[in-house]
């Protein structure tokens, strides 16, 4: 079964409030994906970073979010990760103040996870920033997982 890096924009999309046509089909679309092929098709996991960030967020829906994941495998955060973020972040793959997203970046392509699971497209789910991090992965000899949305994992049905 393929793995896929739960980051912290999908449960707090799962209990989205917002009504805006776009925040409702990311629920929409995050719901569909966790209920109908999330729960089957694939071994989901995350880490501390991501209920750090849901844990310190104001939102409706924060526990809702934080139950949502609380069953996943956590994927521990070695040394060997921080080595990782410190490339990410002197590479420019990531901003200085975006070290969260190089954090999930590192940990699902030190794991090798097959997906990292986000609706952070500005700088995670990037086809134009997918190159550039594959090179540098590729170099630290890292796996570079499919960096999707539920939408996308949605295409296959």
């Amino acid at each position: 079964m393929e793995t896929v890096y739960i980051e912290t924009t999908i449960s707090s999309f799962y209990y989205e409030i917002r009504k805006e046509p776009e925040m409702v089909a990311r629920r929409n679309w995050t719901c569909q994906w966790w209920d109908e092929r999330g729960k089957t098709e694939y071994d989901k996991v995350t880490s501390q970073a991501v209920i750090d960030e849901l844990s310190r967020g104001q939102f409706p829906g924060k526990n809702e979010a934080l139950n949502l994941i609380s069953d996943l495998d956590l994927l521990p955060i070695v040394e060997e990760i921080e080595e990782i973020v410190s490339a990410y972040l002197s590479h420019y793959l990531m901003p200085k103040e975006a070290v969260g997203d190089a954090l999930h970046l590192a940990m699902a392509s030190y794991y090798g996870c097959d997906y990292l699971l986000t609706w952070n497209c500005k700088h995670l789910a990037n086809a134009n920033k997918y190159r550039h991090i594959r090179r540098i992965n590729t170099i630290m000899d890292l796996v570079t997982p499919n960096l999707v949305t539920p939408l996308e994992l949605l295409q296959g049905e």
